[in-house]
């Protein structure tokens, strides 16, 4: 199987505007994912933006970038629309977030795993919850999955309230996925569902059109930037591991 990793990065975040070329340690944001991206060494890196000085940021640092439309909902669509523009014959594409620069490239290789299941439409990745509050606090979207090998869940429900019920467990969403190039081709053609409006959760609409999602769990929560305080902590830490 031939993968890309595409990167969407939109200048227009509502808690963080600009956040794609904040620096973090001497480099823009979206570059920082990148190298991390490049790392993983998963096939192709490719950054899908609607500004031109993101792209010119990305090249600048060695990477390839795409101009893609300013009115997606979705990084889904932006980075179907990426896809196209680049042509070739990928076979399964990654969608790594804009935001996330600490994330371990070994994390970003772990969703083809379960991608090496013909069964698997999406990959997705989760990690167990450490942190009492975080099991019942909203912002942190839990996997209800099912078993089906070590560290791997098929998921039968993505959630903002506490789930499951009961003693075991709670997995914490990590929003990195791995789509086969036909549950992308079919996953961007779908409408918004009945619980993803109500959750406000996207990968709700491939569990309503029936599609599989298989959750590889790892070891440790990758940071996203989404406010000001995640950007000084991405610095600490990017500063910190550069000595």
């Amino acid at each position: 199987m031939k993968p890309i990793i595409i990167i969407p990065a939109r200048m227009a975040s509502t808690r963080l505007p600009g956040k794609p070329l904040a620096d973090i340690a001497g480099k823009p944001m979206i570059v920082r994912v990148a190298e991390q991206a490049r790392l993983a060494d998963c096939g192709d890196v490719i950054v899908a933006t609607d500004t031109m000085a993101v792209k010119e940021a990305s090249q600048d640092h060695g990477f390839k970038a795409v101009m893609t439309r300013t009115d997606h909902e979705t990084g889904s669509d932006r980075i179907f629309e990426a896809l196209e523009n680049i042509g070739g014959s990928y076979d399964w594409i990654i969608n790594v977030q804009g935001d996330l620069p600490t994330i371990a490239p070994d994390d970003i290789k772990a969703v083809m795993t379960p991608l090496a299941d013909a069964q698997c439409d999406i990959a997705t990745l989760g990690v167990e919850i450490v942190d009492e509050a975080e099991k019942t606090n909203p912002n942190v979207v839990k996997i209800v999955g099912s078993p089906i090998a070590e560290n791997l869940l098929r998921a039968l429900y993505f959630t903002r309230a506490t789930a499951p019920y009961g003693a075991g467990p709670l997995y914490h969403h990590i929003g990195l996925y791995g789509y086969t190039r036909a549950a992308l081709e079919k996953f961007v053609t779908l409408a918004p569902s009945t619980l993803e409006k109500r959750e406000k959760l996207e990968q709700l609409r491939a569990l309503e059109a029936g599609m599989n999602i298989h959750a590889a769990i790892i070891d440790t929560e990758p940071l996203g930037v989404d406010t000001p305080e995640d950007l000084e902590r991405a610095r600490t830490a990017l500063a910190s591991a550069n000595g």
